[in-house]
């Protein structure tokens, strides 16, 4: 009997398997060919705007194009800064692809020191927008664009660009007046108009080009350019162009301020000139100064610590925030202060022992002539610079009716229209003491503030404005700088110019004007030796300010003191007295007194500008200041 053999294999199962995966992979193949097909379908006809435009940023870039920066120029056309060509390097942080690389390399091509290359990452991180070239560094020399130009194959999105550089040619004579523009930083960027200042490294940061940033900077521009793979700019496709800065013509007469800072001959101190009149400031010194080129590329470490240290300190601006005691220059202002409330009359006399006393007081408050003056009028009282008489006027009319008329003339107010930074300084009152010190205010302190001693504080621009209105029988003209933005005047007529101040008689003035002529032309007058020679009539008035308080029985020694202890020397004056065409304040700090190392300073600033060529230069004045008797009493 033969046995069934048994198979394995079912072909018939086999091929319905067969077909049914067949069906499910043909299906499968459908479907992801639909898939793709709608997905290519999406993008190529869907989305197509939105990605050639995609494709087109990648291949097309706007760059902005800065404006340039306007120039400034003093009342006569002299260039006071200008833009000179440079070469930065600038970084675009998007394109590199190690950033921490690129910089080391940047380092050792640029071969800088270790402080300055810690600044020079920090610049590199510094926040900007996408795609924005950040400045790593300015005014490259010939030697590095060379090594940076060799290693370009090594450093993608490094960029080296020529750009206008500020540049001042008087830096060390003007910084203070006109300030310097320096880098932006992140806190000044992020109160900027980003789209404005795109392409911008440089910003005003203090003085002139600070408060006039707005005019100098411009308008900046776009331009559409081609590039490659690697973002180098093949072809330019179009721009619009920056609107560069307004030009500036500012007030200031350059030759006036070189006089300036050669007069002060390197000691400490500041002197202002103001034309009555219009307000112009025509001179606004403080010395030391400094070179304000080095901020404008980025001052080193070392360089910026040794002016942070220097105890003359030039980086502070004296003429507009230096604090001082006014002294005796005060006394003219309070002698209208008290012809105006009727505290005195021009022919009142009074009797002088050498000391005033408060009533039930046994303090004596002394005149600096020990034994007085005997019987002193206004006119004498200035003239000789009486500190009794202006005790007895301060006590009379007591500290808030000296605080609102001192206030009148401007002191413990910004008084200037555009100088970036001025202080108020101090004019005290009972409020300010009560919130202070939480102390009422004394009669002594009265006193003090009477012949410009005590909490009394003033700028030397506050004193030259003063001296100004002064000048101007009240009237009230706003010192400012600009003379001219662009082609446009700047207005005499300045928007929050305090009240003129108004007598009730016009011959006061005269009374006042009298007894400061007499300062410098009369037989008593504390500053009688610049005089002598005078081809004009002025008024001026002196002024000694302690630096500490003396007691009631000590005597002061110039000689025994540090020379940071001795007096500070001051002189106010205008010219001519019967049409005012200058006012001038001079500090020279601890030179003693102001009839003495002050006066002089002031009568060659006023004669080089009523007299030009004819004016001594600061040799002459030197030597006149070296022949002086250095014991002159009286301010």
């Amino acid at each position: 009997m033969r046995r069934r053999r048994d198979t394995l294999k079912n072909p018939e199962q086999e091929l319905r398997v067969f077909r049914m995966r067949s069906l499910l992979a043909v299906l499968v193949v459908l479907v992801l060919t639909g898939l793709l097909g709608g997905r290519l379908f999406y993008l190529q006809v869907v989305q197509h705007e939105v990605y050639s435009t995609r494709s087109e940023k990648n291949r097309v870039r706007v760059e902005p194009l800065p404006p340039t920066r306007g120039l400034i120029y003093d009342r006569n056309g002299k260039l006071l800064a200008e833009n000179r060509p440079t070469y930065n390097l600038t970084l675009v942080r998007e394109r590199v692809d190690d950033l921490d690389a690129t910089l080391a390399l940047l380092v050792e091509l640029l071969e800088l020191p270790e402080e300055e290359a810690e600044a020079f990452r920090v610049r590199s991180r510094q926040r900007q927008r996408p795609f924005q070239p950040a400045l790593l560094m300015s005014d490259l020399d010939e030697a590095q664009i060379a090594r940076l130009a060799v290693n370009r194959h090594r450093l993608p999105g490094v960029e080296v660009e020529a750009q206008l550089l500020r540049y001042y040619p008087d830096a060390e004579t003007m910084v203070h007046a006109l300030g310097y523009v320096g880098r932006i930083n992140a806190e000044e960027l992020a109160g900027l108009d980003s789209g404005n200042y795109a392409g911008t490294h440089f910003i005003g940061k203090s003085g002139v080009e600070r408060f006039y940033e707005d005019e100098l900077h411009g308008q900046a521009g776009l331009r559409k350019v081609e590039t490659n793979a690697r973002g180098r700019v093949l072809r330019e496709l179009g721009h619009s162009d920056p609107v560069p800065g307004r030009d500036l013509t500012l007030t200031l007469d350059s030759e006036l301020q070189k006089l300036a800072v050669e007069l002060l001959d390197g000691r400490r101190g500041s002197i202002v000139a103001i034309a009555p009149a219009t307000g112009e400031i025509l001179a606004l010194a403080s010395v030391p100064g400094f070179d304000s080129n080095q901020f404008v590329t980025g001052i080193d470490v070392a360089s910026y610590r040794a002016l942070q240290q220097n105890l003359d300190l030039p980086l502070y601006n004296r003429a507009i925030r230096g604090h001082y005691p006014p002294g005796s220059t005060i006394k003219p202002f309070m002698a209208i202060t008290g012809l105006k409330e009727g505290a005195i009359t021009p022919g009142e006399v009074i009797y002088d022992p050498g000391y005033f006393q408060l009533p039930n007081d046994s303090r004596r408050y002394r005149n600096w002539l020990r034994w007085g003056h005997g019987r002193v009028d206004l006119e004498r009282a200035l003239a000789v610079s009486n500190n009794t008489y202006f005790y007895s006027l301060a006590h009379e009319l007591g500290i808030d009716r000296i605080h609102e008329n001192m206030t009148a003339f401007g002191f413990g107010e910004r008084v200037a229209h555009d100088v970036q930074g001025q202080s108020d300084a101090l004019m005290p009152s009972r409020t300010w003491k009560r919130g202070r010190f939480n102390q009422p205010w004394y009669p002594g302190e009265t006193l003090s503030v009477g012949i410009g001693q005590g909490y009394l504080q003033v700028t030397p621009l506050q004193l030259a404005t003063a001296t100004a209105v002064l000048a101007n029988r009240g009237e009230w003209v706003k010192p400012r700088l600009a003379e001219r933005i662009g082609e446009q005047e700047v207005p005499i007529d300045l928007p929050d110019t305090p009240a003129d101040i108004e007598l009730g008689n016009e011959t006061w003035w005269d009374s006042v004007y009298a007894g400061m002529e007499k300062v410098v032309s009369g037989r008593e007058g504390t500053a009688r030796r610049i005089g002598g020679d005078l081809e004009y009539r002025m008024a001026g008035k002196s002024g000694t300010a302690q630096v500490f308080s003396l007691g009631q029985n000590e005597k002061y020694n110039a000689d025994e003191l540090k020379e940071r202890l001795r007096d500070h020397a001051l002189f106010m004056a205008f010219a001519p007295v019967e049409a005012p065409e200058i006012a001038v304040a001079v500090i020279v700090e601890n030179a003693g007194g102001g009839s003495t190392h002050a006066a002089h300073l002031a009568k060659a600033m006023t004669d080089a500008w009523l007299l030009d060529d004819e004016a001594p230069d600061s040799d002459e004045v030197r030597e006149a200041l070296e022949r002086e008797d250095d014991r002159v009493a009286g301010d």
